[in-house]
């Protein structure tokens, strides 16, 4: 009782965070993007929960239990990661927002490829991007969804799919009524929630520990993890480092760039995105890896009790170690490590299909108010459809991580958009052709790795251990330089392959 009344005081803070928001929405610009007002605290807390979810809180623990300390190597790739992200390419991507008054990622894109000799392919670019966040991001919310119901019944013992209705209910709500404000204010509450587990956690579980206890297995204590060093684990090691690449441009932290007030607040603020990512990431393999030495050290325990990729390991810590009220806080903190990303994707999504097609391809002249009510409608149809994909594969695979499901959705938003970002910001002379090269492979490369490299025979599965990510985004990076330097048109006496800022300096 106690807690399930401290999950719905949580849910009722949320709900009063969207009406609140949604009294400062007064257009547009407000609905999308809060005006380009946010502050750095606002900003940072925004885009590390929104791009850390659920795959934080039940899967990266899961993988220190199930690995040990070779789920750090995820820190490394994703502290890498946000470093260069908030260092190198948010002041640029600010900078090129502001001059050409973009309010989403596709709109910049627009701009960008506007001139020169390719402006014709601006609306390719348009579709191919509104394209991949609609198949990515349906995926992406269905694992969250998922996730979802993983929570009230690991904690609460609710039949998965009620907890799938109550908790993405809660979400579509305060979406719908507060646009991109809410979703930002409740970010920032939620990642403080997020903080605080994720160092709490660890700590309990290295008190409660008994010396006497029986050691965990030598190959969870090794950087290569317990196959031990191999070709094989190499590869996995980068697969686990590349999840970092998605901060190089994916459009729902990207988003957060184009929203704050300035690009003195990035600098100022990159420092704490940096410091937020080492903690909350290290807390989660620190509990996963203490939580295992507290309740299964033994191999063969392991598996029975913690579950399918060792999920089940942050609801039995906590359980095990704390009193009911701060339970049903910690359900708390997974359901906003969720929700920060189920809301953030929606909008994300929705403003694509609604501006960046129907709006800006097809009614140039639709006014703000008949647009933002269209986005509402688009944000529920894109809501069911993702209710309806998490529903079929919980059923078709009751084996499913929540790990590799979500890395799923975030290798191909990473694979389609971040080696196109990265070079539109770098390389002046990067064009419409190559960012639809790029896009397209990316896009094309995350299911092609993921299903058919596998049964393409031995080398096939020695590939595989490298997952999707990683050989997609090199795919993709490969085709947009490519194409790039086929169809360029140079004037007399340009130089082909100058690599200088996009934006202005």
């Amino acid at each position: 009782m106690i807690v399930t009344a401290t999950v719905m005081a949580y849910f009722v803070v949320l709900v009063a965070i969207g009406f609140a928001a949604s009294r400062r929405i007064r257009g547009v610009s407000d609905y999308y993007v809060g005006g380009k007002r946010l502050g750095r605290w606002l900003v940072m807390f925004s885009a590390n929960t929104t791009a850390e979810s659920a795959w934080l809180l039940l899967g990266l623990t899961g993988l220190g239990a199930a690995f040990g300390l070779k789920a750090l190597w995820v820190v490394v790739g994703e502290v890498v990661g946000v470093t260069l992200a908030w260092f190198w390419l948010a002041p640029r991507f600010k900078r090129a927002t502001d001059e050409c008054d973009a309010l989403t990622v596709p709109d910049y894109l627009a701009s960008r490829f506007s001139t020169g000799s390719q402006r014709h392919l601006v609306g390719a670019v348009r579709l191919v991007a509104a394209l991949a966040l609609t198949v990515f991001v349906t995926v992406y919310v269905s694992a969250q969804i998922d996730a979802t119901g993983k929570t009230f019944h690991k904690f609460l013992d609710w039949n998965h799919y009620a907890g799938v209705a109550v908790g993405f209910g809660i979400v579509a709500l305060y979406t719908l009524s507060g646009g991109f404000v809410a979703v930002v204010w409740s970010d920032l509450f939620q990642g403080l929630l997020m903080l605080i587990g994720l160092v709490s956690v660890p700590v309990a579980a290295f008190v409660a520990l008994d010396p006497h206890a029986p050691p965990l297995p030598a190959g969870l204590l090794s950087p290569w993890g317990p196959e031990g060093a191999s070709l094989e684990t190499l590869l996995s090691i980068l697969a686990l480092m590349a999840i970092g690449l998605g901060f190089l441009g994916i459009p729902q932290v990207f988003v957060r760039f184009i929203a704050i007030r300035s690009v003195d607040e990035i600098r100022r603020g990159r420092w704490l995105a940096v410091a937020f990512t080492l903690v909350t990431d290290t807390g989660a393999v620190a509990a996963g890896v203490l939580g295992r030495r507290l309740l299964a050290p033994g191999a063969s325990q392991a598996a029975d009790l913690l579950g399918p990729g060792g999920e089940n390991v942050l609801p039995m810590t906590v359980m095990t170690l704390f009193p009911e009220i701060v339970v049903g806080g910690f359900i708390a903190v997974i359901l906003a490590a969720i929700m920060s990303t189920i809301d953030s994707l929606l909008l994300v999504a929705a403003s694509a299909l609604s501006r960046d097609v129907y709006q800006k391809m097809f009614r140039p002249a639709l006014p703000d108010e008949r647009l933002t009510r269209i986005s509402r409608l688009v944000t529920v149809g894109l809501s069911t459809v993702a209710v309806l994909l998490s529903i079929t594969v919980s059923w078709l695979s009751p084996d499913r991580t929540v790990f590799w499901y979500v890395i799923f959705g975030w290798s191909g938003l990473t694979a389609t958009f971040c080696p196109m970002m990265i070079l539109a910001l770098a390389w002046r002379r990067y064009n419409a052709a190559g960012a639809l090269a790029s896009m397209v492979s990316g896009m094309a490369g995350v299911p092609f790795f993921k299903f058919v490299v596998p049964h393409l025979g031995s080398a096939g599965a020695i590939l595989a251990r490298a997952e999707e990510l990683l050989p997609s985004f090199a795919v993709a990076l490969i085709a947009g330089i490519a194409v790039n330097l086929l169809t360029d048109r140079l004037a007399p006496g340009d130089k082909a392959g100058s690599l200088v800022s996009a934006a202005p300096r």
